[in-house]
């Protein structure tokens, strides 16, 4: 689901895609909206893909650009992110390629998970969605303490 609060996007919710024979995924009906004058995608951390509004992705990347380079982390976050990044408009049918880098990275095979996370959206394989919603599920408590607020 997309729900639009003023000029922000918040990107909610769980679909189940197939992948076709060339590396196309569909965007979601409901989130084609947000994603209309294109979108970045580039490796998320927890071996999922992560999809950024245009307007996202400038400001991921301006707090990435702010952070010191002499940093080896810094540097190697960098590159991890703007390494594997890839702009794209969706195609007349709202698809996007997955770049073979990309779909290996995550292990996304003929079927995916995309996910809402609120100011973006991540690509999951099948599997491994399973496996993070489980790990969630035995562990939300846990997670929710560890959280700062």
């Amino acid at each position: 689901m997309v729900v639009k609060s003023g000029s922000k996007w918040m990107l909610l919710g769980e679909y189940g895609l197939r992948i076709d024979h060339k590396g196309r995924v569909a965007v979601p009906v409901r989130f084609r909206e947000a994603f209309r004058k294109g979108l970045v995608l580039s490796r998320g951390f927890d071996k999922c893909l992560i999809v950024y509004t245009l307007a996202e992705w400038q400001k991921a990347a301006e707090k990435l650009a702010s952070l010191p380079l002499t940093r080896l982390n810094t540097r190697r976050i960098t590159r991890h992110t703007f390494s594997s990044a890839f702009a794209f408009e969706l195609d007349r049918q709202g698809r996007i390629i997955l770049p073979p880098v990309l779909r290996k990275y995550a292990e996304i095979g003929d079927e995916a998970v995309v996910v809402g996370a609120y100011t973006h959206i991540q690509i999951w394989s099948k599997e491994l969605w399973a496996a993070e919603k489980d790990y969630m599920s035995e562990h939300a408590s846990e997670i929710a303490e560890a959280v700062d607020t």
